[in-house]
């Protein structure tokens, strides 16, 4: 019996160190995908999909590490990743949509980044209203309304579906992928998306 127990103990010790490895990696990777979208040495396509991807990941191992947070598990190692916390502990969505202002859009993109955005909008709001509340059902229709939103020209970087769809997605950034929005976030949020949505359409008919 004692042998099982220290068995377990062995499985459940090697789990914990093959999270802390991947999520060693994670970082170091987010910090060199940083410093090379900041050196241009990479598209704006690639860096969105690898930095997307690599968020996702460290959703899900962050919490695989049992008894020991992010913030302590840099601190213990001496990790310089600078780069790497402001993306991964602090925002949660790639440079290229925390700060796109839609300056890349082509007039013939246009009218396929508006319908896109108000695709997103929609099904954003729908999924609210059919009780898709937990952070991992939510939080990758935000993004992909952010990404939508970003890529309009005449909106400025304040515009305010723009300000509060990022808030809500930091919430939801801090907050556990298993986890759902209690019953007043969930009214706050579809509030703020119909507002936005209305908003968002009054800018179209006035440019």
């Amino acid at each position: 019996m004692a042998a099982v127990r220290g068995s377990e103990m062995s499985w459940e010790e090697r789990e914990r160190l093959e999270a802390q490895a991947d999520l060693f990696s994670i970082v170091y990777t987010v910090e060199a995908l940083e410093k090379a979208w900041v050196r241009d040495t990479i598209t704006a396509d690639q860096y969105t999909d690898m930095c997307r991807r690599l968020i996702g990941q460290f959703k899900t191992v962050e919490h695989m590490i049992d008894g020991l947070s992010v913030p302590d598990f840099i601190a213990r190692y001496e990790l310089s990743c600078p780069a790497a916390q402001h993306r991964l502990l602090e925002i949660g969505v790639p440079a290229t949509v925390e700060y796109s202002r839609g300056g890349d859009t082509s007039a013939g993109e246009l009218p396929r980044a508006v319908a896109e955005t108000v695709q997103h909008f929609i099904t954003s709001m729908d999924a609210l209203k059919l009780g898709m509340v937990a952070v991992d059902q939510i939080q990758p229709l935000l993004n992909d309304l952010l990404a939508a939103i970003t890529r309009i020209p005449s909106l400025p970087p304040n515009f305010a579906a723009k300000v509060k769809t990022r808030q809500w997605l930091t919430t939801l950034h801090a907050m556990r992928a298993a986890d759902q929005l209690d019953e007043a976030q969930v009214r706050q949020c579809l509030f703020d998306l119909e507002s936005g949505y209305n908003d968002f359409h009054r800018s179209l008919q006035s440019s």
